[in-house]
């Protein structure tokens, strides 16, 4: 277990969170070049090494069906957390009530990111993981104080919310060293299903923020900064 994977995962995304507290709402133009360049980093990383080593380790040949399960998955908790883990900001100034199904969806979705963290070479996928979680804290910061929660409450939630992807970490671990009875035979399957959310959240991050599906030139250039990186670890690798 890498404690440096740890630290990234949960500093990162308190950088984000915290970050809401001196950035103004409606100033997030930098984070979302971040956000779309850690979306096609994270597109790359995912078909590059994730998906050529989760069918090769699956000897069954149905691992597609827990993609495609994963895939659907994300499109349920995104009825939940209005987007927030593609660094969209949707504030109801006629709601006040605590926002329980976006924090809890948004928790579950970095724990199923924490969880891919442990198969090897997967430094790119780290880091990928760890920007990706800046917009996103940065975005669910911005709800919780657009419902009226006091600082010192938002922050709480913001460092659980940055403790999720670690634990998903941890308990992937777990099973892959078979500490856990004998689930990590199923290992491959969980990996399915956090693929399948990758997808859709890479592409959903390249696609749905542009208008009229067309990239400004900064985001273009940050699209392909994030394929090249993607591409030259893949070089290296092999």
């Amino acid at each position: 277990m890498s404690i440096f994977i740890l630290l990234l995962l949960s500093i990162c995304a308190l950088i984000g969170g915290i970050a809401v507290f001196f950035v103004k709402k409606d100033n997030n133009k930098k984070l979302k070049l971040i956000l779309s360049f850690s979306g096609a980093y994270l597109f790359g990383i995912t078909v590059l090494h994730l998906l050529p080593d989760v069918y090769h380790n699956d000897k069954s040949h149905i691992v597609g069906l827990f993609i495609l399960g994963g895939f659907i998955l994300q499109i349920l908790l995104e009825q939940f957390s209005q987007g927030i883990e593609h660094g969209h900001i949707h504030l109801h100034n006629h709601d006040k009530s605590f926002p329980w199904g976006i924090m809890l969806s948004l928790c579950l979705h970095a724990f199923l990111e924490g969880m891919p963290l442990t198969a090897k070479n997967n430094e790119q996928l780290v880091f990928g993981i760890a920007l990706h979680h800046i917009p996103a804290a940065f975005a669910l910061g911005s709800v919780l104080l657009g419902q009226n929660i006091n600082n010192n409450k938002t922050f709480i939630l913001l460092i659980i919310f940055a403790a999720m992807s670690p634990l998903g970490y941890i308990f992937s671990y777990s099973l892959s060293n078979g500490s856990i009875n004998s689930l990590g035979n199923y290992y491959p399957y969980i990996m399915g299903i956090v693929i399948g959310i990758f997808l859709h959240i890479s592409t959903t991050i390249l696609f749905e923020s542009s208008v009229d599906h067309k990239f400004s030139i900064k985001k273009t250039v940050a699209v392909f900064l994030g394929v090249a990186i993607a591409l030259l670890g893949f070089f290296l690798e092999h």
